[in-house]
């Protein structure tokens, strides 16, 4: 119960945290968005705006360092398994980034092609996000991989997360000033916790005036946009896999205790039992001694 209610207080950090960066993500989506009206089709230009013939693959898998969390990480694990298998089974090269040391130690001691490994820690920021991005970014950038897909889990309840995939890079402009947001919050009611949850929606693209000269050419300011934007989602993802994970702590946690109370329950109840027959034997033992002195 003491571990559940760790899991909770982590929990209401990491919800904290992600309400903490919308105003930012918010405004960037809004000017990326006023950006790719003004530009119009220009954009296609843009190294992390174009697609590739996909012949490398790159996977980021976020896990768990530590385990008591039920299916956490195995269900992470067997559906990037699958993935691999697929990719290389159609002839297409894979590489991986993982983060975690679940995931760490189970694709090392396979041998699989792993170039970068971060730890995932409980308390994910801006710094580790951006240590990724610029591992994803150089790799994408120099040509050594043509598309680079995240592997997370999604927050959806307290008792239910799913994990989910997504194609990092390279990006799709219509996607990006699309793409709504949701918040969480973590409740309590009647001693029970609970999660309310919360679309935000699409943020409206920002509109710039016709005769608005910028210092910088527009589509120089969309190519730093996008840097920025990949930090932001990534910190994002991560800050939901470590709130499934502690989500799913804390149902390991209460699926314990439980098990816990039913087996002293059974426990009692045996002993009970057998103290009963003893206390019973002990009681024929002297009624038929009383029985024997009386004959």
């Amino acid at each position: 119960m003491a571990m559940k209610l760790v899991a909770a207080a982590k929990v209401r950090r990491a919800q904290d945290a992600v309400v903490a960066t919308r105003p930012f993500s918010e405004t960037l989506q809004s000017v990326f968005g006023g950006l790719v009206q003004r530009l119009g089709s220009d954009t296609i230009d843009l190294p992390l705006l174009t697609q590739r013939d996909v012949k490398k693959v790159t996977l980021v898998i976020i896990s768990g360092d530590r385990g008591l969390c039920g299916g956490y990480n195995s269900f992470m694990i067997k559906k990037t398994d699958a993935r691999f298998k697929e990719l290389v089974a159609q002839g297409i090269e894979v590489e991986m980034v993982l983060v975690g040391k679940k995931a760490n130690a189970y694709f090392s001691r396979r041998n699989y092609p792993i170039v970068k490994y971060f730890d995932c820690g409980q308390n994910p920021n801006a710094k580790q996000a951006n240590a990724i991005s610029e591992e994803i970014l150089s790799t994408y950038l120099a040509g050594e991989t043509d598309t680079v897909e995240l592997y997370y889990t999604k927050f959806v309840s307290l008792i239910a997360s799913s994990p989910s995939t997504r194609t990092l890079i390279p990006f799709s402009a219509s996607e990006i000033s699309q793409e709504s947001d949701e918040i969480y919050q973590l409740t309590s009611s009647e001693g029970k916790f609970e999660v309310e949850r919360k679309d935000l929606g699409a943020a409206e693209p920002q509109e710039f005036p016709n005769d608005m000269i910028f210092e910088q050419d527009p589509i120089q300011i969309v190519n730093s946009i996008l840097p920025l934007y990949l930090n932001g989602q990534l910190l994002r993802c991560l800050q939901e896999s470590v709130a499934s994970e502690l989500a799913a702590r804390m149902n390991a946690m209460q699926a314990a205790a439980d098990n816990a109370g039913d087996l002293s329950s059974a426990l009692s109840q045996e002993y009970n039992r057998a103290r009963q027959a003893s206390v019973t034997a002990e009681i024929l033992e002297i009624v038929s001694g009383a029985s024997a002195l009386e004959d």
